[in-house]
């Protein structure tokens, strides 16, 4: 039997409803923004430390940070959520893989190719795709259901599901 959340119900038991029905497109707005945003620190203190050997290495930090605003829009708008949220996403996905392909060329290229040495001592292969499940994240916000957060006295906070043979 489901349970439809109350307004009695604590956070946590709110979110899972929210999640299990679909209705998390806030909330992963919000966690696309701040993931990009701790992606973006950590891409930047990573191509530093290599000295932006390749030009490259400073899309995805301009990039990334372009879903920050993005993502912050999409937890206040439906519409940014459904129209700047996907668009900033779908270039961070793409350049995630870009990302991991130069990574992986990375690899390939120091002396003696691709070896336990080089895979452990060369740019990170699976790093750049930490960057696309941000971008992933954004994507998949843009699919779901806005949370209801409206108080309604002694309803569900779920809007009423049509039954199998009905029309609205």
């Amino acid at each position: 039997m489901a349970r439809h959340a109350s307004r009695g119900d604590t956070w946590l038991e709110r979110a899972v409803a929210d999640v299990r029905t679909g209705r998390f497109e806030q909330t992963l707005a919000g966690l696309t923004a701040a993931g990009a945003g701790i992606t973006t620190a950590e891409i930047y203190l990573a191509h530093d430390g290599a000295s932006f050997g390749n030009k490259l290495m400073w899309w995805p930090v301009v990039i990334l940070p372009a879903a920050v605003p993005a993502g912050v829009a999409g937890v206040f708008s439906k519409r940014a959520a459904h129209t700047v949220l996907p668009v900033a996403s779908a270039l961070i996905v793409a350049n995630g893989l870009q990302g991991t392909w130069l990574h992986w060329r990375g690899v390939a290229q120091r002396p003696g190719g691709v070896t336990r040495y080089n895979l452990e001592a060369g740019p990170p292969l699976f790093a750049p795709l930490l960057a696309t499940v941000v971008g992933g994240m954004g994507l998949l916000a843009a699919v779901l259901r806005r949370e209801d957060r409206s108080p309604r006295h002694g309803a569900a906070r779920s809007r009423p599901c049509l039954r199998p043979g009905r029309r609205r």
